[in-house]
């Protein structure tokens, strides 16, 4: 049958055709599981392409919203170039993508050739789990969950996040929105909020924890470190994987996970399409 890619603007459909792929390996495939889960559950325009070979599924791209960069699963070689020749044949002009650094090094190849731009690393990541949470030095304070009066706080905390991150666009009040309600976001509180940490819902029993941030003036105080141990110890005991990715150009984040017992699982990396 040879590799046939098929388009859908359904995640309901990419689901139920590649839900049984994207449990197969829960730790790698956790930011697209997670992603489609929120597009069931908040519906907003999206393109998804989903790559079988031999009828059975071997990648998927998710873009959503319309004027973000792709995501992509693991996929060898052939596959990723059936899915960028499928995706320029559309016209379909992606601003970048991101995912499994041999498959974004590849996509932006393929798609450099076939669509005539360039394409620009600008992120490497490294996705961590942890297996056993190391004892951390004792830290002034406690965690917490948010709660609705830490509203204010927190959007401005996710807008300071996102702007360090290099995603200054999008609202950060529908994040909040989303992660307050749902028990997602909690806080280290030392006589006040000092530090936040966002996780993810459990998707085929992996829990990915993310948004970590200190407000400057509150850093150097072991707060980041102090919470995600901490969460990270009971997401573990509750007998779930705990993950996260990391940015490789920021060393001390790096180093405070490894201190945590975080070990490095993979490598991802960042394009932007020019």
């Amino acid at each position: 049958m040879g590799i046939q890619v098929t388009f859908s603007d359904d995640p309901a459909w990419v689901l139920a055709e590649a839900g049984v792929f994207l449990a197969s390996e829960p730790v790698l495939h956790n930011i697209i599981l997670t992603l489609f889960d929120a597009r069931v559950a908040h519906p907003e325009p999206g393109r998804y392409w989903v790559a079988t070979n031999g009828g059975k599924v071997a990648g998927l791209v998710f873009q959503s919203p319309l004027t973000y960069p792709a995501t992509l699963t693991p996929m060898e070689p052939e596959v990723v170039a059936a899915m960028v020749d499928r995706i320029v044949e559309a016209g379909v002009a992606l601003p970048g993508v991101n995912g499994d650094a041999a498959t974004a090094a590849r996509f932006a190849g393929q798609w450099t050739e076939r669509s005539k731009s360039a394409a620009v690393p600008f992120q490497g990541l490294r996705l961590y789990e942890v297996l056993e949470v190391q004892e951390w030095p004792a830290v002034s304070g406690q965690r917490r969950q948010a709660v609705p009066a830490d509203r204010p706080l927190l959007v401005d905390w996710v807008g300071g996040f996102r702007a360090e991150i290099g995603e200054p666009t999008g609202d950060p009040n529908v994040l909040i929105d989303r992660w307050l309600p749902a028990g997602q976001l909690w806080m280290w509180d030392d006589s006040g909020p000092g530090s936040m940490v966002v996780r993810s819902q459990p998707m085929e029993g992996v829990v990915r924890l993310q948004a970590v941030y200190t407000p400057p003036e509150k850093r150097k105080r072991g707060y980041a470190g102090a919470c995600v141990g901490d969460l990270s110890r009971q997401i573990r005991a509750s007998g779930h994987r705990c993950i996260l990715y990391t940015d490789l150009g920021n060393p001390t984040s790096n180093s405070i996970y490894r201190r945590i017992g975080y070990r490095a699982v993979a490598e991802a990396l960042r394009y932007r399409f020019e």
